[in-house]
């Protein structure tokens, strides 16, 4: 079985993870593991160089300053990296269904990775967005106004999360421990 946790910057989908990797569960964090993709797939390098500009490679490693630089100032370039990078997370992540009767994925882009495609479950982590704003403050040192475009920017991703998702809230009043008991009894486990 594979459950998404899932929800906006700042909600606390790492919190949940974590408490869930403390509780035993084997947690994919698909940021993270793109990032190491990335940087050990020559398949992926060689993509990257053909598809998006040779220059976002260097000494066979990744210019990301670079690759950002292009991606982000061309969508039809973005759309290409997403659909490289989702493509190979999504295969990572099928190749340790078979070592886990339960896993859980950590993805902030449920949907747009077509990650969607490939869970049983779909947990959704919630906040205020006034304490997701302090908290990715705090975190990252980010703007006001950075975190809000990023929150608006992920407004698309949430309106389009299956109704059946399960919520839990975590709004620093809320005890969360309880609530992910709850869901882990619903999915008997």
């Amino acid at each position: 079985m594979i459950i998404a946790i899932t929800g906006g910057i700042g909600s606390g989908k790492s919190v949940v993870s974590r408490i869930l990797r403390n509780l035993g569960y084997f947690v994919y964090d698909c940021d993270d593991n793109a990032k190491q993709l990335m940087d050990n797939s020559d398949k992926i390098k060689s993509q990257l160089s053909e598809l998006i500009s040779p220059d976002v490679i260097i000494d066979n490693k990744i210019d990301r300053v670079s690759l950002a630089n292009i991606v982000f100032n061309n969508p039809d370039k973005l759309n290409i990296l997403n659909s490289i990078v989702h493509k190979s997370v999504i295969e990572d992540v099928l190749s340790k269904v078979k070592l886990y009767d339960t896993l859980f994925i950590e993805t902030a882009i449920l949907h747009q990775s077509k990650m969607d495609k490939i869970v049983d479950r779909i947990w959704i982590v919630e906040a205020p967005d006034e304490v997701r704003i302090k908290r990715v403050i705090k975190r990252n040192g980010l703007s006001r106004k950075q975190i809000i475009s990023r929150i608006n920017s992920q407004k698309s991703e949430a309106t389009s999360i299956n109704l059946s998702a399960v919520h839990i809230i975590n709004d620093d009043l809320t005890p969360i421990l309880p609530q992910i008991f709850k869901c882990l009894n619903l999915l008997g486990i």
